[in-house]
């Protein structure tokens, strides 16, 4: 079971990054069919979902993974609605979008260094 989990890890992880950094290429591999404009954009959200996904799953006895899942995804999203907002004409909720991103992965990191800190208080 790790070994098969280990393996659909992987295969997440990396049709992220191919999704990441060239969402036409799947989109063609995929579906036969060419990708342009707000589908490259959410291409590239749903990527970060696929590598945050690939964190969360990552077979461990930390019971944290989901937690840092949650992270990676919120922090990629946020900087890359963030590269998108500055390169591009933002629509009405993109820099919300942005805030709202950055606000849950600040939260998040400082829920971490918090409980690093109680744990490393406690050793």
């Amino acid at each position: 079971m790790k070994k098969l989990l280990i393996v659909a890890t992987l295969i997440e992880w990396a049709t992220g990054l191919v999704l990441l950094v060239y969402p036409p290429v799947m989109t063609r591999l995929l579906f036969r069919e060419e990708i342009t404009g707000a589908g490259i954009l959410i291409s590239r959200i749903a990527a970060a979902s696929l590598i945050a996904l690939g964190v969360a799953c990552w077979p461990s006895s930390n019971p944290l993974h989901a937690f840092y899942g949650m992270l990676t995804y919120n922090a990629i999203v946020m900087l890359y609605l963030a590269y998108v907002a500055i390169g591009h004409e933002a629509g009405i909720l993109l820099w919300p979008a942005v805030a709202a991103h950055a606000v849950i992965a600040v939260l998040l990191f400082m829920a971490w260094w918090k409980q690093r800190k109680a744990l490393e208080a406690s050793a």
